[in-house]
């Protein structure tokens, strides 16, 4: 097939290219026999069917003839051409553009076809993920491929696009094309199949919800040092834990002040004085509530030794470092006035505060917010799915 990435050789073969009667499908009954496949690899019509590296246009004909909405794509500006006039009067779109970087908006398509492609990219995994994004919730791939030749093939096989679609599909369906001489308008010897990937449906982002006190004794905060938990032990953190199945974030903090430093709060003394979204180093994300109490009329104490070597007062205005990051990034934000604040982790970083390391927390301001929202409320392509 030559180089795919030389547009000079597309544009130089793209002439002769209909010649094979799979890729002009000029024979009736190789054309018949592509239309049955294509018609049990699409869903029902009209659906928004994307052709990558479209060739001519001969699949993506087949595919508007039977009622969808074609979008087909392919970077050499020759087999462009022939595309649009093989598609003439059926109402789809030839652009041009890489098969791999497709010049098409994420979540608009229902289906992304591609034959013969994947295994000439330099990148097919990526370029999986890329497809996995066009598509709208429920979409699929529809990857014809191949391992071509006997004596030295080249292609994907089968089993390995398996293993490659495994991380996006919720299904995968591979139906063996070779013995189908229908097709090929000849018998063929090597490995040839359609893979009719169903990609996972997005799942509702969930995420924990944890509570924070800041109890202050004038200009101090209270820390404990964690111990035997599993996670940021030897680390300073504030009183905190998870909200609870059925508790609100007020009634999970005045439990956790009084389980952890045997503190009994009333609502009535408690303020809140951030909301911070974090997420870990290895991922996971969690929305913090840090409640501020005053702790010059309670003495604390230690009620869970197991789990915390120490108590202390510490200088709000200077922090340990040996602290918990997600902790510490709240407590300095609290400190200069913020009340909404993003910390997310990025791959690497460390659970513990680095004084050296990039400061991951984003203040959030009210009129920030508006501002986006209603840039959102203003592009339709942001919107989420509202369905239940």
């Amino acid at each position: 097939m030559g180089e795919l990435s030389s547009d000079v050789y597309w544009d130089t073969v793209a002439d002769r290219f209909d010649e094979e009667p799979d890729h002009g499908l000029r024979e009736p009954a190789v054309r018949e026999a592509w239309g049955a496949r294509l018609r049990g690899w699409l869903p029902g019509a009209p659906a928004d069917v994307l052709d990558l590296g479209c060739g001519t246009g001969s699949l993506a004909r087949l595919a508007a003839e039977q009622g969808h909405r074609v979008t087909a794509v392919d970077r050499s500006p020759r087999m462009a051409a022939l595309a649009r006039a093989k598609l003439a009067g059926t109402g789809a779109r030839v652009l041009l553009g890489d098969a791999a970087e497709p010049p098409v908006a994420e979540g608009r398509f229902d289906v992304v076809l591609v034959r013969h492609l994947l295994w000439a990219l330099p990148d097919p995994v990526a370029a999986l993920r890329r497809w996995a994004r066009l598509l709208r919730r429920g979409g699929r791939l529809v990857l014809v491929e191949g391992r071509w030749g006997e004596s030295e093939p080249v292609g994907i096989g089968a089993a390995e696009l398996a293993v490659m679609v495994r991380p996006l599909a919720e299904h995968t369906q591979v139906e063996q094309l070779a013995h189908d001489t229908a097709l090929w308008g000849r018998p063929v010897h090597d490995e040839r199949y359609a893979a009719v990937v169903r990609i996972k449906q997005p799942r509702r982002h969930t995420e924990i919800v944890d509570v924070h006190l800041v109890l202050r004794r004038g200009d101090e905060v209270l820390l404990g040092r964690r111990l035997d938990t599993g996670y940021a032990d030897g680390l300073l953190h504030a009183p905190s834990g998870h909200v609870e199945d059925g508790e609100d974030v007020l009634t999970a903090v005045i439990r956790e002040a009084h389980e952890e430093v045997g503190v009994a709060l009333r609502p009535a003394d408690l303020s809140v004085a951030l909301v911070m979204q974090h997420r870990a180093p290895g991922g996971g994300e969690r929305i913090g509530w840090f409640f501020e109490a005053d702790g010059g009329v309670h003495e604390p104490v230690n009620r869970e030794p197991e789990k915390c070597s120490e108590l202390g007062w510490f200088p709000l205005e200077a922090l340990p470092d040996d602290m918990v990051a997600y902790c510490r990034a709240g407590l300095e934000a609290y400190r200069a006035g913020e009340r909404f604040v993003l910390h997310l982790h990025e791959p690497g970083d460390t659970i513990a505060h680095d004084p050296a390391g990039p400061g991951r927390a984003v203040t959030l301001a009210a009129g920030a917010c508006s501002t986006m929202a209603a840039t959102n409320s203003a592009d339709p392509s942001r919107r989420e799915d509202d369905s239940p």
